[in-house]
């Protein structure tokens, strides 16, 4: 825990540094970044829908080839037309016949005088083999016999023959006998003799052949598989597809191929494109830069809030992408249907919250310029409809308090995107199309999406950057936060105290348009260190015996500054914001704790060099912002009115004066920036706040009885 504090510590010590070259460092970051956004970027064409008809006409951009799926079909159908009728003999028949020679070689013996080289066995085998090379061949005609060759396929058992009729008993052609009886002849060593008997034996029948259409479809298949693929290249300038043409597989292939072309002719690794990226990215940072140092010093000076601002820059466009990502990539339909994606409002509403509404106006313009030129999206209707939403949240994000009233924002956003839709479906000349609802519903889910993201990511933002907003503050004035329970409980008087002190600071920063809500808040922990020493301060000691009797004027001195620094250590403890640990230290600044200075100077005999003023000055330091000085101003003020006997605008006048001019003349202003304007404004209201605070009553008469 001590380690993660510290860590904390330097964290914050380097945010408030406002080193230039840290500033310089974060400012490069941004340049890296940004520039490899610009340079990764999608090709963007017009998206074109299956079967639907082209709102225009499309022309190659570039030269570029393309893989013709329809022509690479022609051309397969073509080459499986070679593949014609295929024959084989039936089988059955052949398993008959073949019983039959086998039951002849058994009970007739003619065969031993044809054959008389030959055994039984010889002639058993044999049989055995026309019957295998019987069902194994193949009739067909000349132009499928040479396919087969060309795919690399035997065409042993494969004979140039087309029945004139089939499913008929018909004599087979000598060539055929002729081949069959080589073939035995060259595979086997049978005798001749035996050889012709059996091809004399199966030749004498009239043989019944079949058409196998499973072998045809087979070779058309394997024939279709040799068919290479037609890849046709179109030149730059061709028209694709003219306007109302039905949309085909082959037009969106066109389309994909040239996308691919153009991508690769963009050459991301050529050394030139690299640079013409970074320069951009220069560019626009620079111009940013600029912008920033003539219209908000302040902004371009702190580190912190220059952090901030790249960091939600640099969040932005990667939400960006990984949305143009998913767009691009999903094959859903519902996904396909998002046309106009928001994005700059996310970061709009970081910016307005976290920074100021006039830094989210500047990065809602320069976001919306960036992304439109580097999404893969209409450009102009995306950079008109981003623009109009974060116009509108930073308008509707000014009185933000809370934080589900995000989620209202991005409500108010999201009706401000229906009347731009609506323009552009009347643009295209239709008074209404389901594509108007899809970009509706669309936009309600990026802005929904949006609130929530916000809503995750702000307290992380504030705690890492050390930024307290207006949610944060209404957050902290929740009565059931353990502070202020125990600042209710154990120092009450304390308590009040601050609650008035509260009204008073939040209507003197409204004046000069300081933060208002923070002063309120800021008051409530600013007294937070009485907490150790209650019964030492005067509004907590309830007509009891004042302690400070029994002390010197040293000793309650010293009690009456530690709860500056027993207020710093207790608001460390508590993780309060640095804004309200800076006012609990700075509400006193530098101050004298007058009456016990005035006390030890009198024990002392009026010798100021006998008195060390060190003892009696609070550690500061002096207030170094407006609202610090708002604070220390109201709680002299409020304290001092309590003492006085009669309050008038005249007397208030002269003590708000007079206690503002000693504390301008002990320096205690001289860091907060506070202007003699300024200063004049808070007295104003000081005054008239305090005449409300204790405006004068009826005496109510005491009830007589009758």
């Amino acid at each position: 825990m001590k380690e993660s504090d510290e860590l904390s510590s330097r964290w914050q010590n380097w945010l408030a540094s406002n080193d230039r070259g840290w500033r310089l460092v974060v400012g490069f970051i941004c340049v890296i970044c940004l520039a490899l956004f610009l340079h990764f970027r999608e090709v963007r064409l017009e998206v074109l829908e299956l079967n639907g008809l082209a709102p225009h006409y499309t022309v190659a951009q570039i030269d570029f080839e393309f893989p013709d799926y329809e022509a690479t079909i022609i051309l397969k159908q073509e080459a499986t037309k070679d593949i014609g009728n295929i024959y084989q003999i039936d089988d059955k028949q052949i398993r008959e016949v073949r019983n039959d020679l086998e039951n002849s070689l058994i009970h007739n013996q003619g065969w031993r005088e044809a054959a008389p080289s030959s055994t039984f066995e010889e002639m058993y085998k044999a049989a055995d083999e026309m019957e295998t090379l019987l069902i194994e061949a193949r009739f067909t005609d000349a132009r499928t016999l040479q396919k087969i060759r060309e795919i690399n396929l035997s065409d042993v058992s494969y004979y140039d023959y087309i029945p004139p009729e089939v499913e008929q008993p018909l004599d087979l052609p000598s060539e055929f006998w002729s081949r069959l009886g080589q073939q035995i002849a060259m595979e086997h060593a049978f005798h001749q003799d035996a050889i012709d008997y059996m091809i004399g034996a199966f030749r004498e029948k009239r043989w019944v052949l079949l058409q196998d259409t499973a072998l045809e479809r087979s070779l058309r298949s394997q024939v279709s598989h040799t068919v290479p693929e037609k890849i046709t290249k179109i030149y730059a300038g061709t028209r694709i597809v003219d306007q109302g043409e039905r949309v085909t597989s082959r037009h969106l292939a066109m389309m994909q191929s040239m996308k691919q072309a153009i991508s690769e002719s963009r050459k991301i690794w050529d050394p030139l494109t690299i640079l013409a990226s970074l320069l951009l990215a220069l560019i626009f940072t620079a111009i940013s830069a600029l912008y920033f140092r003539i219209s908000q010093p302040t902004f371009i000076r702190s580190l912190q809030q220059i952090s901030l601002f790249v960091c939600i820059v640099l969040l932005t466009l990667l939400f960006a992408k990984l949305t143009e990502y998913a767009l691009l990539k999903s094959t859903s339909n519902v996904i396909e249907a998002i046309r106009y994606p928001i994005v700059a409002p996310f970061a709009t509403i970081l910016i307005c919250i976290l920074l100021s509404p006039r830094t989210a106006l500047f990065a809602a313009t320069f976001l919306s310029i960036i992304l439109s030129v580097s999404l893969a999206v209409d450009h102009s209707r995306f950079l008109i409809l981003n623009l109009v939403t974060s116009i509108v949240v930073i308008i509707a994000t000014r009185s933000l308090r809370k934080r589900k009233e995000v989620f209202g924002v991005c409500m108010k956003s999201w009706l401000s995107a229906i009347p731009v839709l609506y323009a552009y479906v009347l643009s295209e000349g239709h008074l209404g199309s389901y594509a108007l609802l899809t970009d509706i519903g669309a936009s309600f889910v990026f802005l929904m999406a949006t609130a929530v993201l916000v809503v995750g990511l702000l307290p992380a933002l504030e705690t890492l950057f050390g930024v307290l907003t207006d949610m944060t503050l209404m957050e902290y004035m929740d009565p059931n936060n353990e502070l202020l329970r125990r600042l209710a409980m154990e120092v009450p008087g304390t308590y009040q105290h601050c609650l008035v002190l509260g009204h008073l600071a939040e209507s003197c920063a409204q004046s000069i348009g300081a933060n208002s809500l923070l002063c309120r808040v800021a008051t409530l922990y600013h007294d937070i260190g009485k907490i150790n020493n209650p019964q030492f301060y005067t509004e907590n000691q309830q007509g009891a015996v004042n302690i400070h009797q029994l002390l010197t004027p040293l000793e309650s001195a010293q009690v009456i500054i530690s709860h500056v620094t027993d207020g710093e250590a207790i608001a460390k403890k508590a993780h309060l914001p640095q804004a309200f640990i800076d006012i609990i230290r700075e509400h006193h600044g530098t101050t004298l704790v007058y009456y016990f200075y005035r006390k030890q100077l009198e024990l002392k005999g009026g010798r100021p060099d006998e008195v060390d003023e060190k003892q009696f000055r609070y550690p500061g330091p002096k207030p170094r912002s407006k609202e610090s000085a708002i604070v220390m101003i109201c709680d002299t003020v409020e304290a001092a009115s309590r003492s006085m006997e009669e309050i008038n605008e005249g007397t208030l006048t002269e003590m708000v004066d007079r206690l503002v001019s000693e504390k301008a003349e002990d320096g205690q202003f001289d860091n907060c920036q506070l202007t003699f304007e300024e200063l004049g404004k808070v007295k104003r209201t000081l005054v008239k706040s305090l005449l409300l605070t204790h405006h004068v009553r009826v005496k109510y008469p005491k009830k007589e009885k009758l």
